[in-house]
Order: C-alpha cells, then structure tokens, then sequence
C-alpha cells in the first residue's frame, strides 16, 4: 500500500475535504494524516473518508492538533517528559488520535517517543559535517563524546516513555490499532537506536511496531552513528512501514526520492507488500518534484 502525507499540504488549505482531493487527484487511494492537523479541517476530512473519495492509512500524533495549536507540533507534549502535567497532556491526547483514527479507518498511529536532556551536539555536528570535517578528531571524539551521554541520560525518560505506551496501549489494541515507534534523526530523542528491540519486549504487543523514516535514518548514518541498510534490517521483522524521502547532504530531509543520496534499492529487500508505505514530503516541494519522486520509489520497491 501506499499512501501520501498531508504534511505536504495541510498548511495550504482551509477545507479538510479539498486537501485531501489534492492528495486523491495525484493518484492515491489513501493519505496520511499527519501532525498537521487543525481542528478546522476535521468535518472536511470526515466528508471525503465517509462519502468514500478516499481512504485514511494512518494518522500522526498528534491528530488533530491540541485545541489552540495551529501548526504542526508532535512534540509539544512527550511521555518522557519530567513533569508529570506534560506526560498526561500526551497520553490525553494520543488518545484522542486513537479515537480519530478509529473514526477514519485508519490501521496505524505513527507515535513520537520522547526525547532525554541533551546538550546541543546535533547542532554542532551538523555544522561540521557541512564543513567537510567528518573524519576529523575533533568530530570524532564529539560523536563518541555525544554516544556516551546518551547512554547516561537516556535512562529516566525512557523508562517514563515506555510507562506511559503501557497506559494507552490497550486502547489501541481495543481499536484494532497498531502504533509505530518512528526512529528519528535528533540526537536527543528516543528510541536510542540499539533500544527498539527492549522496546517491544517491554511492550509485549504485536500492535506495537517500528515505523522506519528513510530521511531520519540517513541523516543518523549521515552523522555516524548508524548504518542505515543494517539499522533496517535488524529490525525487518517488527517492521509496520515507512516514511519515504530522500536526504541531501548533510542533513536536508523531506526531498524527492531521487533527488538525494539515499539507496532506496538497498533497502528494497526489506519492503513487503502488508508494510505501510507512506510519502512524507515537505510543504516547500513544487509539483514538479511530486510524481517523478513517486515514481522513482515504485520503480525501485514494486507498484
């Protein structure tokens, strides 16, 4: 299956309905909703799924927005959050995605795990990778300098993170949902890469599952701390789906398929007809890049 994100124009449009006949008229059968999503498009969507001009794959938390928040924030509360006001702000309204999603017909929520404190080697790192500085000692000892403290204050969040999944997780399971753990490309957020195996033992649901970002992974292989082929397949067998786009070095995500430097046939082998295939691209992208990006994916992974 797959199916295109409404990141890419939920900001241009005022009617749920036409944004969604946007997505339709490029083709698709189903469209993502994503973390995009104002209050005020809500009886626009409804209209289009139930008088059946196209049909929801997924929803991203959150979806729709928190009353008041008008642009796309699935950070702005987390279940790893020190404060305990904030963790149940995100369990509140996490569970209202699962009812929207239910609503809608949707088969999965993409879910934003948490983040830990974490100074701003991201930043830095960037920087010097656009420098060309990849290889030098001073990058070096940063990244490993950047690995070790996130095994340290990874900790506490991510015990918090996986408390609060436990709360909702059977509303999910009661809706016939799955959840997909989204790997990101920050530093400082959760899952650390090498914990999404703990994640779903700790879980213990087959409606929890990994949902793997192309972009994301590459701009971590990109800083150097996975490999994103490996990273993939060690997790092939939890796997429920993609976001799909390309990187532009260094760390420019959200492109066409094509345009970039990601090996999308590598990671061919490891896309199966039952994943959930989902373009995700950015608002700043013209028509003109739209279809010939789709169409280099399905020419690599299958129609």
């Amino acid at each position: 299956m797959y199916s295109f994100s409404t990141c890419w124009n939920s900001n241009r449009h005022t009617d749920g309905r036409e944004m969604l006949l946007e997505i339709r008229d490029l083709g698709f059968e189903y469209a993502e909703l994503s973390h995009g999503i104002r209050l005020s498009l809500v009886p626009g969507i409804l209209e289009a799924v139930d008088a059946g001009e196209i049909k929801i794959s997924t929803l991203h938390n959150f979806c729709p927005l928190p009353m008041g928040i008008t642009h796309a924030a699935p950070n702005i509360y987390e279940f790893s959050a020190d404060r305990e006001r904030d963790q149940e702000l995100a369990v509140r309204h996490t569970l209202k995605t699962l009812d929207f999603a239910a609503r809608v017909k949707a088969q999965l929520v993409v879910l934003h795990f948490g983040s830990m404190d974490l100074k701003d080697y991201m930043g830095k790192l960037e920087d010097m990778l656009a420098r060309g500085e990849k290889n030098s000692p001073k990058y070096l000892k940063l990244c490993a300098e950047a690995a070790k403290k996130r095994e340290t204050q990874k900790v506490k969040p991510f015990a918090r993170a996986i408390a609060n999944l436990k709360r909702f997780l059977p509303e999910a399971e009661k809706r016939n949902l799955r959840l997909g753990i989204e790997c990101r490309e920050a530093l400082q957020e959760l899952p650390v890469e090498s914990d999404f195996p703990y994640l779903f033992y700790e879980a213990g649901s087959p409606a929890v599952g990994y949902w793997h970002d192309t972009g994301h992974a590459q701009i971590k292989e990109n800083l150097g701390f996975l490999n994103h082929t490996a990273h993939l397949a060690s997790l092939a067998d939890h796997l429920a789906g993609f976001h799909i786009h390309d990187v532009q070095f260094p760390t420019r995500d959200h492109c066409a398929p094509g345009t970039g430097m990601i090996n999308f046939k590598a990671l061919a082998p490891y896309v199966k007809p039952h994943h959930l295939k989902v373009f995700e691209f950015s608002p700043s992208m013209t028509g003109e890049f739209v279809k010939p990006g789709i169409e280099h994916i399905k020419n690599l992974w299958g129609e």
